[in-house]
């Protein structure tokens, strides 16, 4: 009886121990939250020894929480971030460089240049429309099929957007004007685009939730989130505008100084394998590993070819400019922050 309840004591601290062995990294994200269990259960089945704790948040408030942190970085990896933004830290030093185990096949477009690179892309989200039909039927509204329709008198108080400087997706739309149109145009565009809005939100995928609940008509928003919607059976078109639209790259990054660093770089090698290029893929039609991606249900037709030539280098150096530029003259509008 004594021996068994010794062994018994032996078990349950070689349990403890097991437990306490794991390796808790701290990975700042601006994922979607819906992805994020699915993630840390995949990661965890091929590296048990791994207890992923995510930081969730808009692109925006987790570049600004990174930059705040820079004295004292409280992250082990960055990843699932917009590429713009792991652009602006990595020319600060904020990461440790590292190749990770296969990175090799990856399309070298979606790799930082640098060797071995401070940081590599996962997939690319897209700006897209989403158009509630119902309540386009109700106001009498055409669909959209450019960005310049979303200036006409008709559209007046009825489209909501996300606020770049809390939202990944709200830059890389207005990176992408200027880039489409010059300075000029595009900023004359966005006073135009600011007399329709009713709301600029501090999330991306919030404007799209919007229309699909049927609060607004248009939300300007991203791909994967109208599909999302619309495959719940939300009475939502998701619209790519003809003159292009913008994208930025998810990407992923080890924070220099992590005292976790085989295991950050166990996530990093994880990160660029074919199984995780598949569940990139479930949600978005671009994933950095050639041959993987199968089509996304409820994307917009054609959406790769409307994709601009996006310049990373670019929108990293002026992004500080443009964000401080657009709340000058449109932040009144701005839902209030939590």
């Amino acid at each position: 009886m004594k021996f068994a309840t010794v062994f018994g004591a032996l078990m349950l601290a070689g349990v403890a121990f097991a437990a306490q062995a794991k390796t808790e990294l701290i990975v700042y994200t601006a994922v979607e939250a819906d992805e994020l269990a699915k993630f840390k259960q995949a990661i965890e089945a091929d590296y048990p020894d791994l207890d992923i704790k995510w930081v969730r948040d808009s692109t925006g408030i987790i570049t600004a929480k990174l930059l705040a942190e820079k004295a004292n970085p409280q992250a082990d990896v960055v990843w699932g971030l917009a590429a713009t933004s792991l652009k602006l830290l990595a020319d600060q030093g904020y990461f440790q460089p590292y190749a990770p185990k296969g990175v090799e096949a990856l399309d070298q477009k979606y790799v930082d240049k640098a060797k071995p690179p401070q940081w590599v892309g996962q997939r690319a989200w897209v700006a897209s429309l989403c158009f509630n039909t119902v309540e386009a039927e109700k106001n009498k509204l055409p669909a959209p099929t450019s960005w310049q329709d979303l200036t006409k008198p008709e559209f007046k108080g009825k489209v909501v957007m996300p606020n770049p400087n809390s939202s990944g997706t709200g830059f890389l739309d207005v990176s992408a004007w200027i880039q489409m149109w010059g300075q000029e145009k595009a900023w004359k565009y966005m006073d135009g685009l600011h007399e329709n809005i009713a709301q600029y939100t501090h999330s991306g995928s919030k404007p799209c939730k919007m229309a699909a609940a049927g609060e607004v008509p248009v939300g300007i928003s991203f791909a994967y989130r109208g599909a999302q919607e619309k495959s719940k059976g939300a009475p939502v078109a998701v619209i790519a505008p003809k003159e292009g639209v913008g994208w930025d790259l998810e990407s992923f990054a080890i924070v220099k100084g992590t005292k976790k660093l085989e295991a950050a770089k166990q996530l990093a090698d994880w990160s660029v394998t074919r199984k995780a290029n598949e569940l990139y893929n479930e949600g978005y039609a671009v994933v950095a590993m050639p041959g993987v991606a199968k089509p996304v249900p409820n994307y917009p037709a054609g959406i790769a070819e409307k994709m601009i030539e996006n310049d990373f280098e670019w929108a990293a150096k002026h992004r500080e400019a443009i964000l401080a530029e657009w709340a000058k003259r449109y932040d009144g509008k701005s839902e209030p922050k939590k």
